[in-house]
């Protein structure tokens, strides 16, 4: 990794580092630098025709949850992909895993501690407005009218809605669309609230899941998690 990498890549973990509490573990590495290769298991949840992006992400994706395991004392272990795609942690952790081109983070914490948790890495570049009647509900988008920069604070929607969409996944294991949470985003405190459009159970409607923000170093960042 050269020195302009390394140096993204640490300005990327300060910026989510304040997003989780310590005992939460949190890695980041870059996909289009060299990182260790993923367990043979692993590799064989990928399609025999991913292409080199998708195998790049995958692997930068592994290693930094490897990474954080280790920051919480655990040995190195695969992270399979079930039928739903979600990865499945090793007994005693509950984690989540997010890639870009550029920038892959991991976030792991033990189940004793942390129910559940949600992290999204998306490239600060603004939603492309053919994207907003999936994404953003109604009550979003007259909001998103009145903001100075609505392409990059609909980025910052759909990356909220897909940390607490994660984040609930692990709980719920159900699927849903955008529209089954309504976002509120509190920009003074770069905070947010995921509603429940519908009952997902164990949730009910208007049940919340929140997360927090951060927007830097060309990327944005959100996270989502759920206390035992």
């Amino acid at each position: 990794m050269n020195n302009t990498k390394a140096t993204i890549t640490d300005d990327r973990l300060a910026l989510a580092r304040p997003l989780f509490q310590s005992d939460v573990a949190l890695a980041v590495t870059d996909p289009l630098g060299t990182m260790a290769a993923p367990f043979a298991d692993e590799l064989a949840c990928l399609s025999p025709n991913a292409v080199d992006k998708r195998q790049r992400e995958f692997a930068a994706g592994r290693a930094a949850a490897r990474s954080a395991m280790a920051d919480l004392g655990w040995p190195p272990q695969p992270i399979l992909v079930g039928k739903n795609r979600a990865p499945i942690w090793p007994v005693g952790l509950t984690g989540s895993i997010t890639h870009t081109l550029s920038c892959a983070m991991a976030v792991v914490a033990r189940n004793s501690d942390v129910l559940a948790l949600g992290i999204d890495v998306e490239e600060d570049t603004p939603l492309e407005d053919k994207l907003l009647p999936a994404i953003c509900s109604d009550l979003e988008q007259d909001w998103l009218k009145r903001q100075a920069n609505p392409g990059q604070l609909a980025k910052v929607i759909f990356s909220a809605k897909e940390a607490a969409y994660k984040c609930q996944y692990t709980v719920s294991q159900r699927f849903f669309g955008f529209d089954g949470m309504n976002l509120e985003l509190d920009l003074a405190h770069a905070c947010f609230q995921a509603r429940f459009t519908a009952d997902q159970l164990p949730f009910a409607k208007n049940d919340i899941i929140s997360g927090r923000f951060a927007i830097g170093a060309g990327v944005i960042v959100t996270m989502a998690e759920l206390r035992t």
